[in-house]
This record gives structure tokens, C-alpha cells and sequence, in this order.
């Protein structure tokens, strides 16, 4: 199953290639160690072989005499871990040899030293410096091999690799980390287009800022392209709902005159039908032009702030006006700081659905409160019986069926409160009435002077 984050895709891709690196570097550092230390070995065994040449002489018989030896306790202790050795296996050779000889091998060079690996006695591996000089001019070459134990070499390359290793591994730890920094550090531009998309997302209006990096420019260009033929789509259905609306209210008018000259002429049953079927036609445009007007509303309710208590003021004000309003009481118990998330236009169109509609139903008081981001408002009329609430809300739904209109108000309210992000619940009121309770979280309060 692949992982579906970039993060960790990314961070697991640079801790793997990062291991894959140091893991490179100590292979190729332990032997570059390996390397140095057997030159360093090879040119102290040069400098010790040509001690043992510059005192090199041959005897009677032809037979290799060394005036001057190397000074190191090594060659002088069996088995010591140093060796040399004039001629042959019978020859000339130090005391470590004890009773040993160094292995002879053909091909050594007269002209300068050859360092070699090779077995040895007492079954070690020895790293040989070795060359056919000529002790006299007129006699015979003779070859000089100086050896030394690589034990001691290869404890000291598991020595060193073990520290590198170590220290590697700690490196690793801190670039780890480093790419982590450097991964977050990448990414925060899509973090911040993520947030930029949500807020295009609650408004259509709204559009992905400029400035993006490079890298995510073109998709910063095409979203905002999308943006803008969704938003100009969106303006041309509602253009074209709202001119279908106004261009069949002439008609309409027309039947209705219709219907009056059928009622006038004597035909009452035929201009009750007419009626009838105009009211619905004109209910449902009615209904066309508050969706939207409610839709235009709706595209910016998200980026607005709106004082719930002045918005319920102005309403109450204007509904007090009406046969309906100006036989009840309100009571406005709403903090003048209160702030709810969502435009002025937005709230007015819900709470002007609901307190006209508490108007109509109550039968003596009203009451409009709020706080923390909720609003109630409550009546004392009739109320709701149980299990009628989902029903009220749906388009056509009603609480009071004999009354007038067609259960469109409260379908509105639902889809505008709906679509800024807030609930709505219908129950009960203590007054006795129906109850509405809209919430908005989290809500805000100003500041304060």
C-alpha cells in the first residue's frame, strides 16, 4: 500500500537516501584508512630495510653479512611481529624469525621497494617491503625482504570503523532532523494553500492570493481560473432564475385579470380554479427570487461579522408595523458585542424569516435571544407537536396547515443557515410555542474600545 502523505513520502525518501550515502562514505573512508596506514607501514619498513642495506656485505662463500641492523625489539623477540630476512630461506634473517624464514617470492624488483600482503610464519599474514640489491659490484644480487604482522593493521581498521561508524550514525540522526526542518519548511506553501482553498471554498468570490512560489504557481493560476468560470456560472443561473421569475409575472397578471372578468360574468367555480393556480405559480416565483436573493447572500456569509442584535432591532422595528407584529410583544435580550460568523445580509434574511414567522404563530409575546454564538427565537403560540421538526424544515413543509402560504420560509432558513455553517433545531419553547435555536461555532465578540 503506498503512503499517501508527501511528508512522509519525502521524509522517507531522504533518511533512506542519506543512509545509502554515509554508507557509501565508510566503505570508501575505511579503506582510504586501510590505505594510509599500510604506506605509512610500508615506508617505516623501507626506512628499516635500508638501515639493514647500507651495512650489507658479502662474506666468504658469497654469504650476506649485515653490519648494522634495524633498531625495534620486534626483530629481536620470537615471534615478534617484525621480521627481515637477506637471501634465501638459509640466509641472513633476524632473531623474531626464531626458527621460521620468510616465504621467498620470485620477481622482486632491483630498482625500487615492493610492498606486498602475503601469508608468513606462524601462520600470520605479513605486509612485505621487499628488493634484489647487489651487496658488491662484481658479486651476485641478493634479495631483502622486512616484514611486519597485520594483525595490528587490521585492528587498527576495525578500530577505525567502529568510531566512524558510530560517528556516522549520529550524523545521520542530525541530517535526519535537518531534512524533517527542510521537508516542513517545503510544504508550509501547501499548508497555506490548503487554508486559502477552504476559504474559496465558503465563497465563491473569493480567490487564492498571488505570490505563490514558483513551483506552485501554475496550479495557484489554474485553480483560480476554475474559480472564476464556477463563480461567472453561478451568476448566470441566478440571473437567468431570477429574469424566468419577472418575465412570468406579466402572464400571471394576466390571468388574474382573467380570473376577475370570469368571477364578474358570472363564472365563480372557474375563477376559484384560476385563482387557485395563480397563487401557487406566484408562490413558487416568490419563492425563485428569495433563493436568490438568499443565494447572492449566501457567497459572502462566511466573511462577514454581523451584530445579531442590531440586525433583530431593525426587524422587529419593521415587523411591529404589520396586523401581525403590532398585536405582540418582543423581547430583544441579545449583547450588543455579540458577533456571529456570517454576513449582515445573510442574518437578516433568516431572522426576518423567523420573527415574522413567530409573529404570525404566537399569541402574545416573542422573544429573541442569544449568546456564545446561538440565537433562540421562541413564541407562545401553538408550538410543534413531536417529530414534525425535520418535516418543517424540507421545502413545502409546514407547521400550521390551514394557514396561508406554502412552507417555503423555513426550507430558506435551513439552506442559508446551512450553508454558513451554522445548525438549526426545531422544539418546544417554555413559553409554550415553537422554538428555534441557530448556532454558529465558534462564535466572536468585539474587542471592545
Amino acid at each position: 500500500m503506498k503512503a499517501r502523505s508527501l511528508h512522509l513520502r519525502l521524509m522517507a525518501g531522504a533518511m533512506v537516501a542519506i543512509l545509502a550515502a554515509l554508507a557509501v562514505a565508510w566503505l570508501a573512508m575505511t579503506w582510504l584508512f586501510e590505505r594510509h596506514i599500510e604506506r605509512r607501514e610500508a615506508a617505516e619498513l623501507t626506512r628499516a630495510a635500508l638501515v639493514l642495506v647500507s651495512g650489507l656485505s658479502l662474506g666468504p662463500g658469497g654469504v650476506p653479512v649485515a653490519a648494522s641492523r634495524p633498531v625495534d625489539s620486534r626483530f629481536d623477540a620470537p615471534a615478534g611481529g617484525r621480521y627481515w630476512q637477506v637471501g634465501g630461506g638459509g640466509g641472513l634473517r633476524s632473531r623474531s624469525l626464531w626458527d621460521q624464514a620468510l616465504p621467498v617470492s620470485a620477481g622482486a624488483p632491483s630498482g625500487d621497494w615492493r610492498a606486498r600482503v602475503g601469508p608468513g610464519p606462524f601462520g600470520a599474514r605479513l605486509l612485505f617491503v621487499e628488493r634484489t640489491v647487489r651487496p658488491d659490484r662484481a658479486g651476485p644480487q641478493v634479495l631483502v625482504q622486512v616484514a611486519t604482522d597485520e594483525a595490528a593493521l587490521s585492528a587498527a581498521r576495525r578500530e577505525f570503523g567502529r568510531d566512524l561508524a558510530f560517528f556516522l550514525a549520529v550524523l545521520w540522526a542530525v541530517l535526519s532532523v535537518a531534512a524533517l526542518v527542510q521537508v516542513r519548511l517545503g510544504l508550509r506553501p501547501l499548508t497555506q494553500l490548503r487554508a486559502d482553498l477552504e476559504r474559496l471554498r465558503r465563497s465563491p468570490s473569493a480567490r487564492l492570493p498571488a505570490g505563490a512560489p514558483r513551483e506552485i504557481e501554475p496550479l495557484v493560476g489554474a485553480i483560480n481560473a476554475l474559480a472564476d468560470a464556477r463563480e461567472a456560472d453561478l451568476a448566470r443561473a441566478r440571473r437567468r432564475a431570477a429574469d424566468l421569475a419577472h418575465s412570468l409575472k406579466t402572464p400571471l397578471a394576466a390571468l388574474s385579470a382573467q380570473s376577475r372578468r370570469a368571477r364578474e360574468d358570472g363564472a365563480p367555480a372557474a375563477a376559484d380554479g384560476l385563482d387557485r393556480a395563480i397563487a401557487a405559480v406566484a408562490a413558487a416565483l416568490e419563492s425563485e427570487l428569495a433563493r436568490a436573493r438568499a443565494a447572492t447572500a449566501r457567497d459572502g456569509a462566511r466573511d462577514g461579522h454581523a451584530a445579531p442584535a442590531a440586525v433583530a432591532e431593525r426587524l422587529v422595528g419593521v415587523i411591529e408595523r404589520t396586523d401581525d407584529g403590532s398585536r405582540r410583544a418582543f423581547e430583544i435580550d441579545l449583547p450588543a458585542e455579540l458577533r456571529l460568523p456570517l454576513s449582515e445580509d445573510a442574518l437578516t434574511e433568516i431572522l426576518g424569516a423567523l420573527i415574522e414567522n413567530a409573529a404570525r404563530h404566537g399569541r402574545r409575546r416573542v422573544r429573541i435571544a442569544g449568546s456564545d454564538g446561538v440565537l433562540t427565537i421562541e413564541d407562545d403560540g401553538p408550538g410543534i407537536d413531536q417529530g414534525r421538526a425535520e418535516s418543517a424544515l424540507i421545502r413545502g413543509g409546514r407547521l400550521d396547515e390551514a394557514g396561508p402560504g406554502h412552507g417555503l420560509g423555513l426550507a430558506i432558513v435551513a439552506d442559508l443557515v446551512e450553508a454558513t455553517e451554522g445548525a438549526i433545531v426545531l422544539d418546544r419553547s417554555p413559553m409554550g410555542g415553537l422554538r428555534v435555536r441557530l448556532s454558529w461555532l465558534p462564535a466572536q465578540r468585539d474587542p471592545g474600545p
